[in-house]
């Protein structure tokens, strides 16, 4: 009767387990390449050290946690074009959902920074 009794709250357990590792879909939904990316960049911006990607880390899951990841990657295509020379540039740079993207990837940011550095 005990192993009958353990076996069914095995799936239970389990399942809980599942929720604690990713505690509300933190940077769930955005892929790892984006995330490693992510990291990479703000360590090499803020110091090669530990800290550094505990902080960088704990920023990717904050914004993930605000944007879903195709506000996320809709600003960020806005902002590496807009780095790019030529007429058609400032499209990305001035255009009303260039601003937006570009706003709204700086508000997720900014909390981030208010929680995590």
């Amino acid at each position: 009767m005990v192993r009958y009794v353990g076996f069914s709250i095995l799936p239970l357990l389990l399942s809980s387990t599942m929720v604690l590792a990713n505690p509300a879909g933190a940077a769930g939904d955005y892929p790892t390449a984006t995330i490693v990316d992510y990291v990479l960049g703000c360590m090499q911006t803020n110091g090669q050290t530990r800290q550094a990607l505990e902080s960088c880390s704990c920023s990717i899951d904050v914004i993930a946690s605000i944007l879903p990841y195709d506000h996320y990657e809709r600003a960020e295509t806005f902002k590496s074009m807009s780095l790019t020379t030529g007429e058609n540039a400032g499209l990305f740079r001035e255009s009303a959902p260039a601003k937006a993207a570009r706003t709204e990837l700086k508000r997720a940011q900014a909390e981030a920074d208010v929680r995590c550095f």
